[in-house]
């Protein structure tokens, strides 16, 4: 099991680290290609569309053809989008790299967690999620230091390396055993009640806050004077708490439940995104950053587990409800970055943090009446 937990850790790392290695290589992208503001945060969604165009067919097979099947084929796939992505010659095949890429990360995701949930011991769903998702955090910890040796080392010679790479984990994988198909339609959602389209509003949420949060603050730090090496440290320093927090999370939602750490996110997000809106000095503003990342990113072990569990009491399938759940997330990640950066354009920065401690709020609200049953 433990051999499992981490080539499963490892697939969902290398799937956040593709994610976040772009950040480092725009500015260079940008100049060779001429890329425009507007066209470089094209590429930088690519990824995004990709897993919102495959989460639905990658959770399928996850169901179809088993979990197993699922990762290897999101692998093999991330592995050679990787590969294209380093020998890109222009603008177009960089984008259609990034966009194969997100498309071989909605397998990947999809596969891995069934994968996990179906290996898993009774009473430990929740510590294995956390665990998953503490290695995706690691994952996105990596993906700039991977564009920073690109910069230096080359692209093609370290995409080359990091495709053989993602071909050496496909070879471990397919020696791991995997677990048993199970076969459903897509109109086994049909199946789905009122607490598992709760679960999933829980992993787009985080999407949704997370979304604004990382295109205001940057540009806010920015205007009172911090660099881009600050910015990123700062980013860098919140995502390792979110890393060690996650399997913390999933302990605690398999001894306790899943509600209590849903409820405490959801009033530290209320807080936090209100006061994100005044937020006037650098200090204050970095502070409420970490608080942030703390309070947004406890949503997503209590959210998966909450799906996982209400997939399983309404007999959906595991694959096809975490395929269910990359959409959600996928959604959130483009819709919050755009409509927050939009409405931060046209009526200042405290709309969209008192929107965001909105939803929040009325999530709370949802919630109350549905915290007295048993949540797992």
């Amino acid at each position: 099991m433990r051999r499992l937990v981490l080539l499963l850790s490892a697939v969902v790392a290398v799937d956040t680290m593709f994610y976040t290695a772009l950040a480092p290589l725009l500015p260079h992208f940008a100049s060779r290609y001429g890329l425009t503001k507007s066209t470089a945060g094209a590429l930088s969604a690519m990824y995004a569309v990709g897993v919102l165009a495959a989460s639905v067919p990658g959770g399928i097979a996850a169901s179809r053809f088993g979990p197993k099947r699922a990762v290897l084929v999101g692998v093999a796939f991330t592995a050679a989008a990787s590969l294209g992505f380093g020998f890109a010659t222009d603008a177009g095949s960089l984008g259609a790299a990034r966009l194969a890429q997100g498309l071989g990360s909605a397998f990947s995701w999809a596969g891995a967690l069934a994968w996990l949930v179906a290996a898993s011991p009774p009473g430990r769903r929740g510590t294995l999620i956390g665990t998953a998702m503490g290695a995706a955090v690691f994952g996105a910890l990596l993906g700039p230091a991977l564009g920073a040796v690109a910069t230096v080392a080359g692209i093609q010679a370290t995409f080359l390396a990091v495709s053989a790479a993602g071909a050496l984990l496909c070879a471990l994988l397919a020696t791991a055993p995997g677990t048993p198909a199970r076969p459903q339609r897509l109109s086994a959602l049909r199946r789905a009640d009122s607490r598992l389209l709760a679960a999933l509003w829980l992993v787009v949420l985080p999407a949704l806050l997370f979304g604004v949060l990382t295109v205001l603050v940057p540009l806010k730090l920015h205007a009172l004077g911090w660099g881009g090496v600050a910015i990123g440290a700062l980013f860098l320093v919140t995502a390792a708490i979110e890393t060690a927090l996650n399997p913390l999370l999933g302990r605690l939602t398999d001894l306790h439940g899943r509600t209590q750490p849903v409820r405490l996110a959801l009033i530290g997000s209320i807080a936090v995104s209100i006061a994100l809106a005044w937020a006037g000095s650098a200090a204050f503003l970095a502070v409420l950053v970490i608080a942030a990342g703390i309070a947004y990113g406890s949503f997503y072990t209590p959210g998966m587990a909450l799906v996982s569990d209400s997939a399983e009491r309404n007999g959906i399938s595991q694959g096809l409800a975490f395929g269910v759940m990359n959409l959600g997330w996928s959604l959130g990640a483009v819709i919050g970055p755009a409509a927050g950066g939009a409405l931060a354009q046209s009526a200042g920065d405290v709309l969209p943090y008192l929107l965001l401690a909105g939803i929040c709020l009325a999530t709370l609200a949802y919630s109350q009446p549905r915290s007295r049953p048993s949540s797992a």
